[in-house]
């Protein structure tokens, strides 16, 4: 067989070799240890929360290693993509701050020097390897229809033996150069298939970066390299490109490890060094008492979009993800409150080799502290936007005076012990709803055990003493001033050694005004909150609730 004239029989407009493409994308200049890693994903659609899991990982290990991290597209499958689907992806990951070192920006344009970073705008590049493998008799056309694959399969399936195109069931391996130049006179559509030297009975391993040692049968198979169209397959596509963008640990769901036997093959018959495999296990939910995958079908939270409507904060999405990447992570956050998250050694070593439970209340509760650590204007803003997209009266109300919202989430934020009411901007309408007259619904859940009179008698004789001067030690004071006449307790400690003597305690007596004032029992502190909603509307509420009574 005369390789050289069927290389360019089968393509003949491809004229660059591999090392035109060596020289156009020469090896990286980083430093020893870095890490270049990809995001690699179809342009489909649907983004799955494991997706920003799987990107996230790979921009750690890049950013702790000074290496670089970049986003291909692998769209060599055109019948599952969509339009913007592209878009759709490079929003959805920066919207959780992941912007790649190189490849597609927010801005819609690439970046890097080792593009294109789509992978059918390098259908030319993936020819030339073919071709390459063709003329060292390493690949061939494939004329074999679906009825014959079909009856291939049914005759190993009948005979319990592994199915697939390869040894005896190759029928176009073995193929002349007169029968091939005969099929393509005839026009007869072909694939480009490897000619695999693997031997199913030989073994392979390999060192997973997450799994540690594995062993595997070698891979026999005659897969297809590229498709009809001239388009590669995904197997072989991302080790021409995984190659020559310098990528140094590939990292994906463990569902490919199955596949990885194969993967590395193609890069030793190309002639390549193959990168390191970290295969992460995917995300877990608890099911009636055991484990499975999180569904896209069943999971509302498998979707990147349920954390946008509901307002889950990037960076709160972010720091959960990490806790369950790394097993060091949560106290590496105890001994490092208030670090940046990009400063965490990030290590494949931490991470869990049977899959990461994703728990709901988990998130609630990082995302709970990760807000009660940002500013008041921060949280504004973000509850501002969020409102904006998915509450627009909410957003009419809050946005009238920014400066007085931005106020009310002030309150009681800073400090060694900052509240933490808030997991989402979806719960802030709740939070905030009684500093908004059009939102503020009255609600007399006073203390049961205080009579009607009692209560009626604490709100009017404070309507005479409410002084909105008053610092908040004054403020304290005056409440304490109206215990005694009243029969209250002003010391707590007192009342509890003898409870019998008063009706309650200068708490009980705060709780009132608290309710008439907010419609709530718990509320962040109150002197702050009568301050901010001004004499009128203090006045005006405490006076609505004595004549509810």
């Amino acid at each position: 067989m005369d390789y050289n004239k069927l290389a360019d029989l089968l393509l003949p407009n491809i004229t660059k070799t591999p090392d035109d493409y060596a020289s156009a994308y020469p090896a990286r200049e980083l430093k020893e240890g870095a890490v270049v890693t990809r995001f690699a994903p179809s342009p489909t659609g649907f983004l799955h929360i494991g997706a920003i899991y799987a990107s996230m990982v790979g921009q750690r290990a890049a950013k702790s290693t000074e290496g670089v991290f970049f986003l291909r597209i692998e769209d060599t499958d055109k019948l599952r993509e969509i339009d913007d689907g592209v878009t759709e992806i490079v929003k959805g990951l920066s919207a959780f701050g992941i912007v790649a070192d190189e490849g597609f920006q927010p801005d819609g344009g690439e970046k890097g020097n080792y593009g294109p970073y789509k992978q059918s705008e390098r259908a030319e590049i993936y020819q030339c390897y073919v071709k390459e493998l063709i003329k060292k008799g390493l690949a061939y056309p494939c004329f074999c229809e679906e009825d014959e694959m079909a009856r291939i399969r049914e005759q190993q399936e009948k005979n319990k033996q592994t199915t697939g195109y390869y040894g005896e069931f190759a029928k176009c391996r073995n193929l002349s150069l007169e029968e091939i130049e005969q099929n393509i006179k005839e026009g007869k559509p072909f694939v480009v298939r490897l000619k695999s030297p693997g031997d199913e009975n030989k073994r392979i391993s390999f060192v997973d970066a997450i799994k540690g040692k594995i062993e595997m049968p070698e891979n026999n198979q005659d897969i297809v390299l590229l498709k009809r169209d001239g388009i590669p397959t995904y197997h072989f596509a991302h080790a021409i490109d995984d190659h020559l963008m310098g990528t140094t640990h590939v990292i994906r769901g463990d569902e490919w490890i199955s596949s990885t036997p194969t993967h590395l093959q193609l890069f030793w018959v190309l002639g390549f060094k193959p990168p390191k495999y970290a295969h992460i296990a995917p995300i877990m939910k608890e099911d009636n008492g055991g484990k499975r995958k999180l569904s896209k079908r069943k999971d509302p939270e498998a979707a990147v979009m349920f954390y946008h409507s509901e307002g889950y904060p990037k960076e709160a999405v972010m720091e959960y993800l990490t806790t369950i990447s790394n097993s060091n992570f949560e106290d590496w956050r105890k001994a490092n409150k208030f670090e940046s998250i990009d400063k965490f050694p990030f290590t494949f070593k931490k991470m869990s080799v049977s899959g990461a439970l994703f728990d709901m209340n988990k998130l609630i509760d990082v995302s709970k502290n990760v807000i009660s650590l940002f500013d008041a204007d921060y949280v504004y803003e973000c509850v501002s936007n969020w409102a904006k997209q998915y509450d627009e009266d909410f957003y009419n109300i809050i946005s009238r005076d920014a400066e007085y919202t931005a106020s009310l989430f002030q309150i009681d934020r800073g400090g060694k012990n900052p509240r933490k009411d808030i997991a989402k901007w979806s719960d802030a309408k709740a939070y905030c709803e009684f500093f908004f007259d059009e939102l503020f619904t009255p609600n007399d859940c006073y203390p049961e055990q205080l009579s009607k009179e009692d209560i009626k008698a604490v709100l009017t004789e404070y309507v005479k003493a409410y002084n909105e001067d008053d610092d908040k030690d004054a403020w304290f004071a005056n409440i304490r001033s109206l215990c005694e006449p009243l029969g209250f307790s002003p010391d707590v400690k007192a009342y509890k050694q003898s409870p019998e003597s008063f009706k309650g305690h200068v708490g009980d007596v705060s709780t009132i005004i608290r309710v008439a004032t907010t419609g709530r029992v718990n509320t962040p502190d109150l002197w702050s909150i009568m301050k901010l909603l001004g004499k009128q509307r203090v006045l005006q509420r405490l006076n609505d609730a004595i004549n509810r009574i």
